[in-house]
């Protein structure tokens, strides 16, 4: 069976497919020829997986699933939420996003935050999400090295290490697009 990943990240292809079973092949946009950049208008993480993986069944008449992934700070009613990739602006700069929260958070003792990572499977013409949630708190400085985006000042509940810190290994058993992912493997069972 194949199955379009709506994503061109090499990276994050070849980690699902080592998650998936073997007679499910994840096929990348390039692959299918999308080269265009698919609309992600919705107000919601949800709203936005289920609009990637919809646009490419109706666009492309493929099987597929898409994933859109947002960090909810407590005390900013759930900001950056949703435009997290573009929260210090439209050059998706992760270093500038996390030096925005840090400073809307300067004098906040409320730290809580957490990562929310949906995943919208459209196959036979069936639509399905499955929702991964990671809790924490986000530091008062950049730790580690690792990961991308906001990992360096994610501190999951219970760690002392933030995600930029983690092996990889254990950030993935524990985070958010894990946990979507396992839920996804789940529903191929």
């Amino acid at each position: 069976m194949k199955l379009v990943f709506a994503t061109n990240n090499p990276n994050k292809i070849k980690e699902v497919q080592a998650m998936l079973a073997s007679n499910i092949q994840i096929v990348s946009l390039q692959e299918i020829g999308c080269n265009e950049d698919i609309p992600e208008t919705s107000p919601t993480i949800e709203g936005n997986a289920i609009q990637k993986a919809k646009y490419i069944k109706e666009n492309y008449g493929y099987d597929c699933f898409a994933d859109d992934t947002g960090l909810e700070v407590e005390i900013l009613d759930g900001e950056p939420g949703v435009y997290s990739a573009r929260y210090a602006g439209e050059t998706k700069d992760a270093n500038a996003n996390m030096d925005k929260l840090l400073k809307k958070l300067e004098t906040e003792s409320n730290r809580k935050a957490r990562f929310k990572t949906v995943i919208a499977l459209v196959i036979n013409d069936e639509l399905n999400t499955f929702t991964g949630i990671c809790s924490g708190s986000i530091t008062k400085n950049k730790k580690g090295k690792d990961g991308f985006g906001y990992d360096p000042i994610f501190l999951p509940n219970e760690y002392t290490k933030t995600f930029a810190e983690l092996p990889l290994a254990e950030k993935n058993k524990i985070g958010h697009r894990g946990k979507a992912m396992q839920q996804l493997i789940n529903y191929f069972k």
